[in-house]
This record gives structure tokens, C-alpha cells and sequence, in this order.
């Protein structure tokens, strides 16, 4: 089995042409970490660890997201320098495992996947669902829905600005596209009267779910009894020590498991998720943490992998001023920072 002969550390910053929503605030730029793998056979691996954490654009800290910093991430991998150096490559996935930090997990495990031969790589064919919120241009709406051809849903962000505008919003988006069906995301936005008052004024039959509706997660299943539109639940993922089984059963009127992995952990946590919820009928959507072009490349294969009759979520990509990657998919280290221990 081939030994790692260095563990490269590189931070990026990429500023972004536009200010991204994360719930309710905006991030104007992201940072991240690229971790470069060389083996003694000299082959290279990389992969990305970027927690959703900072400041948004009026300095204030990024809530609800990952629970964890840049910082530490980049002490525990520097620490793992030193460990890693000069063993199987068999210990990536170890460290993954043992880590308590979920990015860490993450990229780690992807990190051991593509050293092992077992990460696919292959022609990226899977269907992306287009990302729409208040405060796009027309134009850049017009881009994001002028190649539907092989799907028939959108993201909308909603519960962030006021919801006449929003009601307005959805509508404008139906009036050019009438047959498209909505996967709405209020990052537990609404009121339950609120969320009832809003979907109320929209097509029942287009709409597929809401994304994490009502800022009480009891709630949601109100809204569902009322409704009859069923919600995914993504925030609610994230709860340390959650019991999918008991929660599938108790609540029937979820659609949807949202799965941002760089904020879940490990490959295999991530399988564990995607297999509890087929047996109970409830499909599961990869959706990006606002990665890099490195991190989205490697979330569509594994969507591809994980689930392939559901497109994936990462469609944000558009508002990042630098790719990580060039046309050959190796890394454009100018771009990059190294990070000395």
C-alpha cells in the first residue's frame, strides 16, 4: 500500500462578484483550505476543508452553520502533519474518523477515497438545481433558467426580505418558466402563521417542499397538517446526536433530507444518512456549503455516487471571482496560500 510522502497544506480567500446568502445574512468572500497529498509513488490527491464559519458582510459571525472555525481546522491539520507524514495512506480515513471537527471528517475522508482508487471519476452528466433569491439581476435570473431542458425545479430562497416582495418574486420566476416545481428554502425563517400565510399565496401543486420552513422545528410538522406541503429538513441535520429513525417515523410530512457534507462529516456518515432515509421513502439532495470550485467538483461525483435520481444543489459557483482548478482539473497553486506549521 503506497505511504504518504507530504501533506500540503494551502488556504485560499476568493472574493465573490455578488454577496451570497447564508439564511439570512451575506458572505462576500470564502475561505477555505485545500489539503495536496503526495504519495512515495508520487501521485498527487487533494481535496477541500472549508467550514461554513466567518463574518458576513457587516462583520458580524456566521450563525447556524458549522460550529467550528477556520482556525481550529487549520491546527488540527497541522498537527496531523507531522503524524501522517511517512504512513499508509490507509491512516487518512483514520484521522478522519477520529476527528471531531465535521469539515475535517469530510475532506479527510474524500481525501483517503481518491488515494484508495475508490473515489469516481467519471463524465459529470447530473442535472443541477439553479439557486434563485431576491436582489438577482433579471439577467442573471435569465442565465440560471435558460438550460432546463433536463430538469424542472428550482431553488428559491425565501424568509429573508419582506414577503410581498417575495410572493412577487416567486411569481416572476413562474411567469417565465410555468411549468417549473419549487424547492423553497426559509432557513427556519417563518412563523408557523407566517409559513402558512406565505405558501398560501403560491401554487400548492408546483410547490416540492420548504426547506427548514418555521423557526420552531415542531412546527414544521404543523404546517404540514395544515398544508399538505411537505418540508425537508437540513439545519435540523446538523443536532448532535439526532435519532433519524425515531424522527422519520415521527414526522410524515418530511420530503427531503438536505445534505451539506463538509458541515455533516465523513463519506461514510454521509452513506450511513442516505441509506436510513431511502428505506423510509424520504430522498436525500447533496447541497454545497458555498465551496470552492475544488469542493463543488468532488460534491457533484459524490451526488453522482450517493444519489444519482436526485440533482444536487450546488449551484453557487457562479458568484466566486477565482477558480482553484484549471481546465485540466489540477490545482492552480497561484491561487493558494501555503500554510506552514
Amino acid at each position: 500500500m503506497p505511504k504518504i510522502a507530504s501533506f500540503e497544506l494551502y488556504q485560499f480567500q476568493i472574493d465573490l462578484t455578488v454577496p451570497l446568502p447564508v439564511a439570512k445574512q451575506r458572505i462576500d468572500h470564502r475561505v477555505g483550505i485545500i489539503v495536496n497529498v503526495t504519495l512515495d509513488d508520487q501521485q498527487q490527491y487533494f481535496a477541500e476543508i472549508s467550514p461554513l464559519a466567518g463574518i458576513d458582510i457587516e462583520g458580524l459571525p456566521l450563525a447556524g452553520f458549522s460550529n467550528e472555525t477556520l482556525a481550529q481546522v487549520s491546527a488540527e491539520l497541522i498537527l496531523l502533519q507531522s503524524q501522517l507524514i511517512g504512513q499508509d495512506i490507509a491512516e487518512l480515513a483514520q484521522a478522519a474518523e477520529h476527528s471531531l471537527l465535521p469539515s475535517v471528517q469530510f475532506g479527510l475522508s474524500v481525501l483517503a477515497a481518491k488515494c484508495q482508487q475508490q473515489f469516481l471519476v467519471r463524465v459529470i452528466t447530473q442535472a443541477n438545481i439553479p439557486l434563485l433569491y431576491h436582489g438577482l439581476s433579471a439577467t442573471a435570473i435569465d442565465q440560471k433558467l435558460v438550460d432546463l431542458s433536463h430538469i424542472h425545479s428550482v431553488k428559491i430562497k425565501v424568509a429573508q426580505t419582506d414577503m410581498d416582495s417575495e410572493i412577487a418574486f416567486v411569481h416572476q420566476i413562474l411567469a417565465r418558466k410555468p411549468n417549473l416545481t419549487l424547492r423553497l428554502d426559509a432557513n427556519r425563517g417563518f412563523t408557523l402563521n407566517q409559513a402558512v400565510d406565505f405558501l398560501a399565496c403560491l401554487p400548492k401543486k408546483q410547490i416540492e417542499y420548504v426547506e427548514e420552513p418555521c423557526q420552531q422545528p415542531s412546527d414544521n410538522l404543523k404546517m404540514y397538517q395544515q398544508l399538505g406541503i411537505k418540508y425537508a429538513l437540513d439545519e435540523c441535520l446538523l443536532t448532535a446526536g439526532l435519532d433519524l429513525d425515531k424522527l422519520l417515523q415521527q414526522q410524515p410530512g418530511i420530503g427531503a433530507f438536505i445534505l451539506k457534507p463538509m458541515l455533516l462529516g465523513s463519506l461514510s456518515k454521509i452513506q450511513n444518512i442516505v441509506n436510513i432515509a431511502e428505506l423510509q421513502g424520504v430522498r436525500c439532495i447533496l447541497s454545497s456549503s458555498l465551496e470552492s470550485d475544488v469542493g463543488i467538483t468532488d460534491l457533484t461525483l459524490i451526488s453522482q455516487a450517493l444519489t444519482p435520481d436526485n440533482p444536487a444543489g450546488l449551484d453557487t459557483l457562479s458568484a466566486f471571482s477565482q477558480r482553484l482548478l484549471h481546465d485540466d482539473g489540477s490545482l492552480n497553486f497561484t491561487q493558494l496560500t501555503q500554510v506552514k506549521g
